[in-house]
């Protein structure tokens, strides 16, 4: 069995009318996540990124993309991250102009098999 992860997404600074519905796997990694997020609204993956898991920019509750030291890194899965319904975290998205999209976990269940990320739902562009 997998888990499959039903995640909305909302941009900062465009209110509830703009928003991605994703299904992703448990076994698929945050930066998978963020890849399928940038397809989603329509980003080039050119730049750094974390996954701050407290809603805090740069913070130390974040996932980077590219760590330094001994910072976790966005390489690790979401079933490792150990996320649950209902909790929200943030992707930080380029460090100059600072694009956060809010994530909300909407839903968790057990799947036969793997499957690639997909958007379920849009709204807005």
């Amino acid at each position: 069995m997998r888990t499959q992860y039903t995640l909305k997404v909302y941009p900062a600074g465009l209110g509830r009318s703009v928003y991605r519905t994703i299904t992703i796997c448990g076994t698929d990694t945050l930066d998978q996540l963020c890849m399928a997020i940038l397809s989603a609204f329509d980003f080039t993956a050119e730049h750094l990124y974390e996954f701050c898991m407290d809603n805090h920019i740069y913070s130390e509750d974040a996932y980077q993309s590219d760590p330094e030291g001994e910072e976790p890194s966005a390489d690790v899965t979401l079933d490792e991250v150990g996320l649950c319904k209902g909790q929200k975290f943030t992707l930080h998205y380029d460090f100059g102009d600072d694009w956060m999209f809010t994530i909300t976990v909407s839903k968790i269940v057990e799947v036969q098999k793997d499957f690639s990320p997909r958007i379920v739902k849009a709204k807005g562009s």
